[in-house]
């Protein structure tokens, strides 16, 4: 069985991002190099389970995070899980595994001044990329969008007129986001520098660097972590916590947890609970404030 079947089930049956498959593969392969070192072994599918544990425990030597490891023996075992469906192995070599223990990351949002503060940066700027940086800037924050979902975005996604923006998510799973004025306004600005640029080589996507072409992940992480660099000393600055801080400032303001999770493109509510601990604590200082007995 090749890797190139498992890839094509990942993409076209599970619905798997290129990016996602692309790492699967990379793990796989890393595993089939160490087990052809170690053990002389041309193929992955007949190994057992001392073998893969002997695999794991030189990641973890190597300085590699439990998480890290967590994340490449999953992919594995999605390769033999993909093996026994197509009846290609008989026996799952990992199916009793249990996962190495990790601690969970406490994600610190940007509070309200924060982002105040990054925004009010743009008011005397109007070139393309301050527009541009700007304009992702309240997207992140005013709809809780994932990164690579912000790359994708179509020019034909954005609808002015209904204030809304089309999304795929996860899974390629399309969803409908309200947009603020603001950020219609924004936008709207945007748009008419990215008009006037010179080149227009990936014209169908919203977000274009100045050279005209699709922007990628890693400017935007450096665009996101630059702006809020001037603002926040938390320790980690990224679209990520922005889209932290929009699910958090939403709960704290009373929003449905259900509403946040539609909006977030969650799958279970479990996913959107992880945002609720810092909500629990505002509600600690408002019911303390509010209380009668707390002035007892």
């Amino acid at each position: 069985m090749s890797t190139k079947s498992f890839s094509n089930y990942l993409l076209l049956e599970k619905n798997y991002s290129a990016l996602t498959v692309k790492n699967y593969l990379s793990d796989i392969n890393a595993f089939a190099e160490f087990i052809n070192s170690e053990y002389n072994m041309a193929s992955i599918n007949e190994v057992n389970y001392q073998q893969i544990r002997s695999w794991i425990v030189s990641l973890v030597e190597a300085g590699l995070s439990n998480r890290s490891v967590n994340r490449k023996v999953s992919a594995l075992n999605s390769y033999y899980k993909f093996l026994l469906k197509t009846e290609t192995i008989q026996i799952n070599p990992l199916s009793k595994h249990k996962a190495l223990k990790t601690s969970k990351k406490v994600q610190i949002p940007f509070s309200e001044n924060e982002v105040s503060q990054v925004l009010n940066l743009f008011k005397t700027e109007n070139d393309f990329e301050s527009l541009r940086d700007k304009f992702i800037i309240e997207l992140f924050y005013s709809t809780g969008i994932r990164r690579i979902e912000l790359v994708e975005i179509n020019l034909s996604s954005l609808d002015l007129h209904n204030k809304t923006l089309k999304v795929l998510g996860k899974r390629k799973k399309e969803r409908i986001i309200p947009l603020l004025n603001t950020v219609i306004q924004t936008a709207k600005e945007y748009l008419k520098a990215r008009s006037e640029l010179q080149i227009l080589v990936d014209k169908n996507k919203l977000f274009l660097t100045k050279k005209g072409v699709k922007i990628y992940e890693t400017l935007v992480y450096r665009i996101i972590n630059d702006y809020f660099s001037k603002a926040s000393t938390k320790v980690k600055k990224s679209p990520h916590i922005l889209r932290h801080s929009f699910a958090t400032h939403l709960l704290n303001q009373g929003a449905n947890l259900n509403a946040v999770k539609e909006l977030l493109g969650h799958s279970s509510l479990a996913a959107t609970q992880v945002y609720t601990h810092n909500s629990i604590a505002e509600l600690k200082k408002v019911h303390i404030k509010a209380h009668p007995r707390s002035k007892k």
